[in-house]
């Protein structure tokens, strides 16, 4: 049985430069290629994220005036009513939207015996007073946010303290 010697390397140490550089270079763009699609990834969640957050705010934003509304209506609620199934029943009604508003991790916004946040609220009356603190001494209407996103301004009265 004969032999067989290992064969000599067939390639220059040109070609195995011009090889090695090829595999450095290929190296290279498959790690960028990943890279780009990492970056595509999260941009793709960021979009998503926002959409989520634009549907929310959207779907919210129509259904604050009812929520006004029946607020509203509660607190003019006639005393001999207070106490009828009917006016339990609305009442009912404000604590679902209430919880749905919370499930969408839509927040109130903090008002009276707060100090005056232009991000938050909207001052449509001011209370002349010796300080020199704005304090918001009444909420004329309820603001709502969604995360860092205000959907709507807390329409207050104001009060120098």
């Amino acid at each position: 049985m004969t032999r067989s010697k290992p064969a000599g390397n067939p390639l220059s140490s040109h070609q195995l430069k011009d090889l090695h550089a090829k595999i450095v270079e290929l190296t290279d763009a498959l790690k960028q290629e990943r890279a780009d699609s990492i970056n595509l990834r999260r941009q793709y969640e960021d979009q998503l994220s926002n959409a989520r957050t634009n549907t929310k705010v959207s779907v919210v934003t129509e259904l604050l005036p009812v929520i006004d509304n029946v607020e509203r209506a509660l607190m003019h609620t006639p005393k001999e009513l207070a106490d009828s199934d009917y006016v339990k029943g609305v009442q009912q009604v404000a604590k679902q939207l209430a919880k749905a508003l919370e499930d969408l991790g839509v927040t109130r916004i903090a008002t009276v015996g707060q100090e005056f946040n232009p991000r938050y609220h909207e001052a449509v009356m001011m209370d002349e007073g010796e300080g020199t603190k704005e304090i918001v001494s009444q909420e004329l209407l309820a603001g709502y946010q969604l995360g860092d996103t205000v959907i709507r301004h807390a329409m207050v009265k104001v009060q120098s303290q």
